[in-house]
């Protein structure tokens, strides 16, 4: 039987919500061009918290002059306020082939986590768009905010299928040109591209935005119980591959497997985003919590 997405009955378990709600993302400062909501903004204002003070420039809203100031020291002093706005955050599942094969495929552990981001978001009053990804990226849902959202995003969720092969330059690519408002880029996959892991890093990088990625494992993918002459066929291309197993093979192998986690970990490190492993055979919620072992996700 080919593999699903999570039904939106599922998707919308109470206690999945319940567990999810209790997920904060905390931004040190938005870029402007928001709505109003709970996120610090780089612009100062006439917002509702006081920040600070600056001279008077021809043109400044005599409203905010202080007053007190003047009649003490006969100088002109403007008060500046924080204004708080949304922190968009684009949600990048891989949809790819590959995620839906096995008896339980990454799809289902990577949509929950989507949408576990997705809901920590709106509940503060963030903006949340899709962009599901493969051999190329579409936007399934533009990033708006409000509580109606939370059933928009888990119905284009559990409409998502299989789509083509992984290409993260391609997909990754097309996003950066998009050239939206800085926010917080959660990328959901397992990071396995036919390009290796420089095209993954590569294309991250290029980025304009923070990045999070949610890193979808299973433990035989480092120790494949795998021995003896093997037909394989690579899930990504469909091609089929004639193999010895040996001993030596399998340590050649963990060592690619190593080499390629050590590149992720330094992206992480080097970019300062956020990186977290969610063993896709147990339940999503309690690992994804690492990402706010502080309280929140600070970004």
């Amino acid at each position: 039987m080919p593999a699903t997405a999570p039904t939106r009955r599922e998707l919308f378990d109470p206690e999945f919500l319940a567990a999810a709600s209790r997920f904060r993302i905390l931004a040190k400062r938005v870029a402007r061009g928001g709505v109003q909501a709970e996120q610090r903004s780089r612009h100062v204002g006439a917002g509702m918290e006081f920040r600070d003070y600056r001279g008077y420039v021809p043109g400044d809203d005599l409203r905010a002059i202080d007053w007190n100031i003047y009649r003490r020291l006969g100088r002109v002093f403007l008060r500046l306020f924080e204004e708080f706005e949304d922190l968009p955050v684009y949600l990048a599942p891989d949809v790819s082939g590959s995620m839906w094969q096995g008896e339980n495929p990454r799809v289902r552990a990577g949509l929950r986590s989507t949408f576990a981001l997705g809901l920590a978001a709106l509940n503060q009053h963030d903006s949340v768009g899709l962009f599901p990804f493969a051999d190329q990226l579409r936007v399934a849902l533009p990033a708006k905010s409000g509580n109606v959202r939370k059933l928009r995003v888990a119905e284009a969720l559990a409409s998502q299928t299989p789509g083509g092969q992984t290409d993260f330059v391609a997909s990754l690519g097309k996003f950066a040109r998009m050239r939206l408002r800085r926010g917080l880029l959660v990328v959901v996959s397992d990071f396995f591209d036919p390009g290796g892991v420089d095209a993954v890093r590569e294309s991250l990088a290029r980025q304009r935005h923070r990045v999070v990625m949610v890193q979808l494992v299973r433990k035989s993918d480092r120790d494949p119980d795998l021995r003896g002459d093997l037909l394989l066929t690579d899930c990504e291309s469909g091609r089929e591959h004639d193999v010895s197993v040996t001993p030596d093979v399998l340590a050649a192998y963990r060592r690619a497997y190593e080499a390629h986690q050590a590149a992720l970990n330094d992206f992480a490190l080097q970019r300062q985003a956020g990186l977290v492993q969610v063993d896709v055979d147990e339940p999503v919620l309690p690992q994804l919590s690492q990402l706010f072992e502080t309280g929140a996700l600070v970004v």
